[in-house]
């Protein structure tokens, strides 16, 4: 037996106890003729005592000992003279009877700390050691937690879990495939899928009625802290069911995940934000809502009022009211210029006006208005004295719109206003159906071809298809956009009608989606869905800025692995073999 106890587990009433533990060697500390050992495992750390007057040469065998030495000790539990608030095992310490090294270890890298001194390369390039840590150790725990309570949660709801293939064929709507080359059929290609989409529906029009699914899934995008090329969803779909209904059962999902993970109880129904309300008042579909500063539009007050031709000129004019924020300096209005204008903004400049509170008014802006305009400007935007209004314009409303979020965003960052232990969530509904793409010259849809339109915008299809709005549903928390879904189409003209505006001809749907129309003609049934991003789920619960420490073995900012060295060259045999070419010298 290697072990009779973990690390974490004993307490003063196991002391006399003769125990035997295993684990790794935090640190090494002599004083004088004692030697002290700080022995970790997943489960804790346990303090471990040697005497040199009991047994010197025992002793002199745990000097030897360095930093991630993999041992095996017996000893006898012993109160603690001195003891440690900070750790559960505090109280108690192993006089140590017996050692034996079971593996040495090379100095690692970096500390196998929490707060570590080693980087994000390097500590990617030893992942092993870093999930090693026990702030990374508890995410995967926490990871693992969230999963067993979706799992028992939506079986208790009588979904079934079905694996669905990963091997798939390539879609065109949407992100970039992953490709894999099939070696038994030369110069065709398997695609890793983007999401079980397709093959979900195809359960309903089985019959399974609740399907669900801790999916992997694979999108060949440019990456960000919170994406990843495979990333993990908890994908869901439903037969017989409104928006409503699955939009109820999901909340009670989430409101049960946050009781039982993080012991807060969200509100008893969440509220559901229309796509184009969230874009007028944050610029953003996933709107952030730990704080205020919505906006508010200023053409009426702004434009035409004053000689400012900037906001003469402009589409569209807004604002954000920034409370208790007049004695800005010049140097912070300056970088907060300098911020908008960031390529990862794209904005041409930035207005501001100072509500001073002694009443006075100072703007970049004020030779061109009058007093009587800053009055109305300071009734409009609801601001008080010792409050400072920011303004941004432009010729194109949603983009200045995304633009002021940027700001909104930057703003509460600065003002520590996006608690992370403070939970906001909300349903964004109504979102338009169809999506101008400026790279393909044409409509695309916003979330998948075979998203259901909203029922009193059907007669509008043939003639303005980019006013209709998607029966479909996004789930946000935190200004994070946690999952989302739709009810789908499950009429084959309708379905039809949808391939056609998207400029499928029908021997190119047939060609791509030939089993799902096919399936559709033996009886349908009405049908929605739902995916969570597990990994996005998981990084708000823990607090995280990124979500690769709740992942084991995550993608750089590349999407590469840098322990694994993936992805690499592959020996020409195997090109061969796969009736692949490739010219090194490209």
């Amino acid at each position: 037996m290697y072990r009779t106890s973990t690390c974490g587990e004993l307490r003063l009433a196991d002391a006399g106890k003769t125990v035997t533990l295993a684990g790794w060697v935090q640190r090494v500390r002599k004083m004088g003729g004692m030697s002290f050992v700080d022995l970790r495992d997943r489960y804790g750390i346990t303090q471990l005592v040697f005497n040199e007057n009991d047994d010197k040469e025992l002793c002199d065998q745990a000097n030897r000992l360095g930093r991630e030495f993999c041992i095996q000790v017996t000893g006898n539990v012993n109160e603690r003279q001195s003891k440690n608030s900070n750790l559960p095992t505090g109280d108690i310490e192993i006089i140590v009877t017996q050692l034996n090294v079971l593996s040495e270890s090379l100095t690692p890298p970096f500390t196998i700390e929490e707060n570590t001194d080693g980087g994000d390369d390097i500590r990617m390039k030893y992942r092993y050691l870093d999930l090693r840590r026990p702030n990374v150790r508890k995410n995967m725990e926490l990871r693992h937690k969230m999963t067993i309570l979706i799992r028992n949660f939506l079986d208790n709801k009588n979904f079934i879990e079905v694996e669905t293939p990963i091997l798939i064929g390539s879609t065109p709507e949407g992100a970039r495939d992953f490709v894999v080359p099939s070696r038994m059929n030369p110069g065709q290609f398997y695609a890793l899928p983007q999401s079980p989409q397709t093959l979900k529906q195809l359960l309903m029009v089985s019959g399974f009625d609740r399907y669900f699914q801790i999916a992997k899934c694979f999108r060949d995008e440019d990456l960000r802290a919170d994406r990843q090329p495979e990333f993990t969803q908890i994908d869901c779909e439903m037969s017989f069911v409104d928006q409503d209904d699955v939009i109820d059962l999901f909340e009670d999902m989430a409101r049960h995940l946050f009781k039982e993970l993080r012991g807060v109880e969200l509100p008893a129904k969440l509220r559901q934000m229309p796509w184009h309300e969230a874009m007028k008042l944050y610029g953003s579909d996933k709107p952030d809502l730990r704080f205020g500063m919505e906006f508010v539009e200023l053409a009426d007050v702004l434009k035409g009022t004053g000689e400012f031709s900037v906001f003469n000129e402009a589409a569209y004019i807004g604002g954000i009211c920034v409370p208790g924020c007049a004695d800005y300096s010049r140097k912070q209005l300056n970088e907060l210029t300098d911020f908008v204008k960031r390529p990862q903004v794209g904005a041409k400049g930035l207005v501001f006006v100072k509500f001073e509170a002694d009443g006075s008014v100072k703007s970049s802006i004020d030779k061109f208005y009058s007093p009587e305009v800053f009055a109305s400007l300071k009734q409009t935007m609801g601001a008080k004295d010792g409050d400072l209004v920011l303004i941004m314009s432009g010729d194109n409303a949603n983009k200045t719109r995304v633009q002021l979020c940027n700001l909104r965003l930057e703003m509460g960052d600065r003002l520590g206003l996006r608690d992370k232990d403070k939970f906001e969530c909300l349903w964004i509904v109504d979102f338009p159906l169809f999506e101008w793409s400026d790279e393909e010259q044409r409509l695309m849809a916003t979330h998948h071809p075979f998203t259901m339109p909203h029922p009193e915008d059907i007669p509008l299809l043939d003639e303005h298809p980019e006013r209709v709005r998607a029966k479909a549903y996004d789930f946000v928390c935190n200004g994070i956009e946690v999952g989302g879904g739709s009810l789908r189409i499950h009429d084959g003209a309708l379905q039809e009608k949808m391939f056609g505006i998207l400029g499928f001809t029908p021997e190119r749907a047939m060609a791509q989606f030939g089993f799902l129309i096919n399936a559709f003609k033996y009886g349908a049934p009405p049908h929605a869905g739902l995916a969570f991003g597990l990994d996005r789920f998981v990084s708000i619960f823990a607090g995280l800025n990124s979500i690769r420490d709740c992942i084991a073995f995550p993608k750089n900012n590349s999407g590469r692995d840098v322990m694994l060295d993936a992805p690499s060259t592959i020996d020409a045999k195997q090109l061969e073999e796969l009736n692949l070419r490739v010219d090194v010298n490209q």
